[in-house]
């Protein structure tokens, strides 16, 4: 009889000790995770995570982690998207709380959370808790309060195994999930407000099926974009006699309305932009035009133009190569956002022209909710996709810079931005990182 002797899963250390050599930074500035002492500290500021440069989907995850004041606050997540999710600091995940907290109840004197080990999805993952939770909401509440306070350090030893997970807080199962959506992905350290350490973080990769996922049972691809806003104006810069009006503030770019464009330091060729917005400020009823699927403005009997009322929260934009003219703008017309209006009306256009810049259909989210962008500029064709829709595909911008750097447009409107990713394309479209 021949016996087969299967090797035992290896150890993958995730942290070296000595650098962040296969994580990434997301959305967070050079200061927020750093090494010192064999450990990687967080500052907590602003918002966000760092990850993963690789994805993982079956697997054994051990670390340590000290949160360094009382009601300290931060997390650790799983089988997470590679960027933020639109309007959020932190992205598609499985997360386990990496807090020191009370036990919060609501007015019922129902348990919601504690800072002992829950579990729970976010920002569009789903999960079934291994016990119900007494609210009914896809988190689980640990068995055991096993967490030390500030200044001593907890170990979370994490079984993720074929979408489900257990977690063990200093040596025993606390809490755990079933179903997991999705069920590979990166992992994240999460910085939000509070400074923690963490240190000896490894990973037993465990063996899979063999079968492929289904789409919606991983991550979404890591498409090479890197962050243009860090929770400073680092490399960005505005008018000097009108400083003061963009704030970083946390997570969150502010703007009220009073100075000038913010523009970045850097000049881009062809890329493909996100940058997630939202309105802040008060509306106003207005009248404004009503444009037609061609561009053109409807026209009353007599030949004026028609118009339509309408709560008017503002207008911006987002200045492409350095160009007031080509723009993709932000308002509240009818016709919607993603407009060039700069294209659209000029008469010296072909029509051909002033119809494809405009939008197919108004895809705007309600005022005060986040709008994600998705700006592609390939030579002078420009496409703009808001939340998910297609709104301008591939309309030519004759005579748009071959290069420039990138605004946010002043227009009196006071509005707020947020995760600004760019990823450089070459003139085929095609990424400038990936191999030909």
């Amino acid at each position: 009889m021949l016996t087969v002797l299967l090797a035992a899963p290896q150890d993958v250390p995730l942290f070296n000790g000595r650098d962040l050599a296969g994580w990434v930074n997301v959305n967070c500035g050079p200061e927020t995770f750093v090494v010192q002492d064999g450990e990687i500290r967080c500052s907590g500021v602003p918002t966000g995570v760092l990850r993963t440069d690789r994805p993982y989907r079956n697997f054994i995850l051990e670390l340590e982690w000290m949160h360094e004041r009382p009601g300290g606050n931060a997390g650790l997540f799983l089988w997470s998207d590679p960027l933020p999710a639109r309007g959020q600091p932190f992205t598609r995940s499985v997360e386990v709380q990496v807090m020191l907290t009370d036990d919060v109840k609501d007015a019922e004197g129902r348990l919601l959370y504690t800072g002992h080990g829950d579990i729970f999805s976010i920002h569009g993952a789903s999960m079934t808790p291994d016990r119900p939770h007494p609210a009914g909401w896809e988190r689980c509440l640990p068995a055991e309060r096993l967490v030390r306070g500030a200044g001593s350090w907890n170990h979370y030893r994490v079984v993720a195994r074929d979408g489900t997970l257990k977690l063990s807080v200093n040596g025993r199962e606390v809490s755990g999930a079933t179903a997991m959506a999705p069920r590979e992905g990166y992992i994240c350290l999460e910085s939000e407000g509070s400074p923690i350490r963490f240190r000896n973080i490894r990973l037993t990769p465990l063996p899979d099926s063999g079968v492929p996922l289904e789409p919606s049972m991983r991550c979404l691809p890591d498409e090479g974009f890197r962050s243009l806003f860090d929770g400073s104006l680092a490399g960005w810069r505005e008018a000097a006699d009108r400083a003061g009006h963009w704030k970083p503030v946390d997570w969150r770019l502010t703007y009220d309305g009073k100075g000038s464009s913010l523009w970045t330091d850097e000049s881009f060729g062809d890329f493909e932009l996100i940058c997630d917005w939202r309105w802040t400020g008060q509306p106003r009823r207005t009248r404004v035009p009503q444009v037609q699927p061609d561009g053109t403005v409807a026209r009353n009997p007599d030949g004026s133009e028609r118009t339509v009322e309408i709560q008017d929260h503002g207008d911006s934009g987002i200045l492409l190569r350095g160009s007031d003219k080509s723009q993709a703008n932000i308002w509240c017309w009818p016709v919607g956002s993603g407009e060039v209006h700069g294209y659209r009306t000029d008469p010296n256009q072909p029509a051909t022209v002033r119809a494809a810049v405009t939008p197919s259909e108004r895809a705007d989210a309600p005022p005060g909710q986040w709008n994600r962008f998705r700006i592609r500029m390939v030579g002078d064709r420009l496409s703009v996709n808001l939340n998910g829709k297609q709104v301008l595909e591939n309309a030519q911008l004759p005579g748009v810079p071959a290069s420039g750097p990138i605004g946010l447009q002043d227009h009196g409107s006071p509005l707020e931005f947020a995760n600004i990713y760019i990823r450089p394309l070459r003139s085929d479209g095609s990424p400038a990182d990936q191999p030909r």
